[in-house]
């Protein structure tokens, strides 16, 4: 149990896939204009993640060493079509403004490499804590990237305005080099923080 809590706080921490590892960050450029994408995606590709690892955790000793990516890449399809369906039903908004980075889901090299490296090697009660981590990890990171760009770009958050109309608002930051910015100096940060708390 110590084992898979340690991983669960790597996942956000020591390990985030944004700030830390920096991997994945085409969608996360691409969707954070506003916090409520950034969670929309980051809960999906969470759930993806999960269930992703858990499946090729139970069935490792069955994948055949020669096939395992083509493998691991049918099962992460399966579960974002469930995802996408899902939110097709439930969130059509969400949906249509995330577009086509919901179907992408399949190949994230964030999936790829947690199934490749970790689920495929370790039993499942640590596979589902780091899954878990590194899913809300992501999605941590990508809601605070669209916090930033939502806030300073419309300045509203959830849509709601925060800072008055009379003040200019920063139009970049809801472009892809604002999205470039607001990533390398939240990197800047996160590196600080926790050589500060080492």
């Amino acid at each position: 149990m110590m084992k898979a809590l340690v991983r669960f706080k790597k996942g956000i921490l020591d390990e985030n896939p944004i700030f830390s590892q920096a991997i994945a960050l085409c969608p996360v450029l691409a969707v954070t204009t506003s916090i409520v994408n950034g969670i929309g995606l980051g809960l999906a590709t969470l759930a993806v993640l999960m269930a992703s690892s858990l499946v090729v955790c139970f069935i490792r000793k069955w994948i055949p060493p020669q096939v395992r990516i083509p493998c691991f890449i049918v099962i992460s399809a399966t579960f974002t079509t469930v995802v996408r369906l899902l939110m097709e039903a439930f969130f059509p908004a969400l949906n249509e403004a995330l577009g086509i980075f919901i179907p992408l889901i399949v190949v994230n090299c964030l999936i790829l490499a947690r199934m490749e490296s970790f689920a495929s090697r370790n039993g499942p009660l640590t596979v589902a804590f780091d899954s878990l981590g590194m899913g809300l990890g992501f999605t941590l990171s990508l809601s605070l990237i669209g916090f930033v760009r939502e806030m300073m770009g419309f300045g509203t958050v959830f849509g709601v305005v925060v800072i008055p109309e009379v003040i200019p608002r920063n139009t970049l930051m809801i472009l892809p080099p604002g999205g470039f910015l607001v990533l390398a100096l939240l990197i800047v940060g996160f590196r600080f923080i926790r050589k500060r708390g080492a």
